[in-house]
C-alpha cells in the first residue's frame, strides 16, 4: 500500500484536458519545477487499452480497476492506495466495473 499525495504544491497545471474514449477517460497534466510530469484523471466504467512511450506508474486514488499488462494474461485488481507499473514501449488494458476510478499517472525515468 502506498502513501498517496492529497495535493501538489508549486506546480503548473495544463488547463486543456486530455480526453480519450469519447470522454470516458479524462486527465489533466501537472508539470513540476524539476521537469517531472504527472497526469491526474478519472476513468468511467468500461474497458480501455493504452499504449505507453515512457514507463509509467499508475497510482489509484479512488475506486478500483482490473489491469492486464501487454504480453500477460493475468488480470490484477488494484484498489485505492495501490499502484502498478507499466514498462515503456508497452501498454495495458484497464477495466473499471464499479464507480469512477481516479488515478495519478507518473512518468518514470528511463
Amino acid at each position: 500500500m502506498s502513501s498517496l499525495p492529497t495535493q501538489f504544491t508549486g506546480v503548473t497545471v495544463v488547463t486543456k484536458a486530455n480526453v480519450y474514449f469519447d470522454g470516458k477517460v479524462v486527465s489533466h497534466s501537472v508539470l513540476f519545477a524539476d521537469g517531472a510530469k504527472k497526469t491526474l484523471g478519472l476513468i468511467y466504467p468500461g474497458s480501455y487499452h493504452f499504449g505507453t512511450d515512457a514507463a509509467e506508474r499508475m497510482e489509484i486514488v479512488a475506486g478500483s480497476c482490473n489491469v492486464t499488462l501487454d504480453g500477460q494474461t493475468t488480470v490484477q485488481t488494484y484498489a485505492a492506495g495501490t499502484h502498478f507499473d507499466v514498462p515503456g514501449k508497452s501498454g495495458f488494458t484497464i477495466e473499471v466495473t464499479g464507480a469512477l476510478c481516479e488515478y495519478i499517472c507518473s512518468f518514470l525515468p528511463a
